[in-house]
């Protein structure tokens, strides 16, 4: 599936943004973002911020290499 896809893609270094939208609800079991590679941390920086009324965060990070 597309969570397989985005594991291996940044487990093989091909992303350089990730554009992630953060909605205010606690979930018990679910899919993992990242996969659990050992590999060394991946630092992000802020590129753009937002918040909405509905209490839904929209966060751009760039990859810095």
């Amino acid at each position: 599936g597309s969570a397989t896809l985005n594991r291996n893609l940044s487990d093989a270094g091909l992303i350089d943004r990730y554009h992630l939208l953060v909605f205010p609800v606690l979930l018990g079991a679910g899919k993992r973002l990242f996969s659990e590679t050992d590999k060394d941390k991946q630092l992000l920086k802020v590129v753009e911020s937002e918040s909405y009324p509905n209490g839904i965060q929209k966060l751009v990070y760039d990859v810095v290499r």
